[in-house]
């Protein structure tokens, strides 16, 4: 009698959970609590500095500030964050991203509470603007610690087929944040006061804080205090070339943001309801175009990051000829084109930031995230301060020419070609 052999089958073998730097053992699903722990920080950060000039008309007028004044106020944040952003980088490749987050938002929510008691007009006293741009400079400075932080952590945790989309989808939370800060921060200034709009910011970034505190682990990189064996961002062109070409995409970006209402009034007669509404489509279809970019990219396996941007550059130079051209055209004609460069100058970052974090490799990525940041803050802070002066010796399309379109063309000149 013959005995029949029997095997059981085997089970095959469980992927293995992600274990973080901590030692930690997570759900393959964390990733997506990482993404949302940045999108906080993110968003805790641009509500300030993208919420308070939303405020600046009652800011003025109770603070009785000067237009200058008020200006050296609204610069504070983002002058800030602009000096420290490759000193944040460099830190988090050193440290960790855990111990840079946490330093930088305990601090911005230190300042925006010492606002928030010491710095709104009470009776007959009125902060001085050098103070309150002092402590909103320090706030921005330490604040400025999410962008490369945030960025570096999420890119460890996800994986290299979904950087372009990760990131895009953390980006997004720039966009975010300032739609929160320009709904909440003007009605508390009319209604409560300017303590409200500190004290609101200070919730926020403690928020934030607390978040980090209780639930990130770093991602399994090397640990804190690794002696990194590849060359630093600072010392590659070819990352120097990517970082300045964030720089000049800032120009037509901002010129959209901040002076599309001015312009589309003043020399198209448009309503400031109907320019509300355009501008609340850009900041929209801007976040889309972020996410919509960092998934395509990414199902092409990342090869055309540099080619999409390229392409974004050369089609908003078009719309700023375009609105040069048009001056005494249609204010439809106006409108459109001013919609297709301000959506497409609010979309490229995600792509942008995933191939300079990329090329940097993970270990130096808070460091090429810095450079990044440095310049797309410094592209922020002076788009505001050189069209005035253009304007008062030119006119309007010459703004378009030389804010909007050439600096367009020269980053489409300067972004390295792909493979190269």
């Amino acid at each position: 009698m013959s005995q029949q052999l029997t095997t059981s089958p085997v089970a095959p073998a469980a992927t293995p959970l992600p274990v973080g730097r901590s030692g930690r053992t997570h759900s393959p699903r964390y990733k997506w609590g990482i993404l949302g722990i940045g999108v906080v920080a993110q968003a805790a950060f641009s509500a300030a500095f993208q919420g308070i000039p939303m405020a600046s008309a009652v800011l003025q007028s109770d603070y009785h500030y000067s237009t200058g004044q008020l200006g050296l106020v609204l610069a504070a944040l983002t002058c800030g964050a602009a000096v420290t952003e490759i000193i944040w980088g460099l830190l988090t490749d050193r440290f960790g991203e855990r111990m840079v987050l946490i330093t930088g938002l305990a601090g911005t929510t230190a300042c925006l509470a010492a606002a928030t008691a010491f710095l709104v007009p009470t009776g007959g006293y009125t902060p001085p603007s050098w103070l309150l741009s002092a402590v909103l400079l320090l706030a921005g400075a330490l604040g400025g610690c999410v962008n490369s932080a945030s960025g570096r952590a999420v890119l460890g945790w996800f994986p290299p087929g979904n950087h372009g989309f990760a990131i895009s989808l953390r980006v997004a939370a720039v966009p975010l944040g300032g739609a929160i800060g320009a709904l909440a921060l003007p009605a508390l200034a009319m209604s409560v006061g300017f303590r409200g709009v500190y004290g609101f910011l200070t919730a926020f970034a403690l928020v934030a804080t607390v978040i980090i505190v209780c639930w990130l682990d770093e991602p399994p990189l090397p640990a804190a205090g690794h002696k990194n064996t590849t060359v630093s961002p600072l010392r590659r062109w070819k990352i120097w070339r990517i970082s300045l070409s964030a720089f000049l995409l800032d120009f037509p970006q901002f010129t959209v943001l901040s002076f599309a209402a001015i312009y589309l009034h003043k020399v198209h007669g448009v309503g400031i309801t109907a320019i509300s509404g355009l501008l609340f489509v850009v900041q929209a279809l801007g976040a889309v175009s972020r996410v919509w970019s960092g998934r395509w990219t990414d199902s092409r396996g990342g090869r055309h990051r540099r080619t999409l941007v390229i392409a974004y550059s050369w089609i908003i130079a078009v719309c700023f000829v375009g609105l040069a051209l048009c001056q005494s055209g249609p204010a439809w004609i106006a409108a459109a084109l001013m919609v297709v460069a301000g959506l497409l100058s609010c979309g490229w970052h995600g792509v942008h930031y995933a191939e300079i974090a990329i090329m940097a490799g993970k270990e130096r990525s808070g460091t090429a995230l810095g450079l990044e940041n440095t310049m797309v803050f410094a592209g922020a802070f002076l788009t505001p301060l050189v069209i005035p002066g253009i304007l008062s010796a030119t006119n309007w399309p010459v703004v378009m020419l030389l804010i909007g379109a050439v600096p367009a063309v020269l980053s489409a000149v300067v972004m390295p070609r792909e493979g190269k």
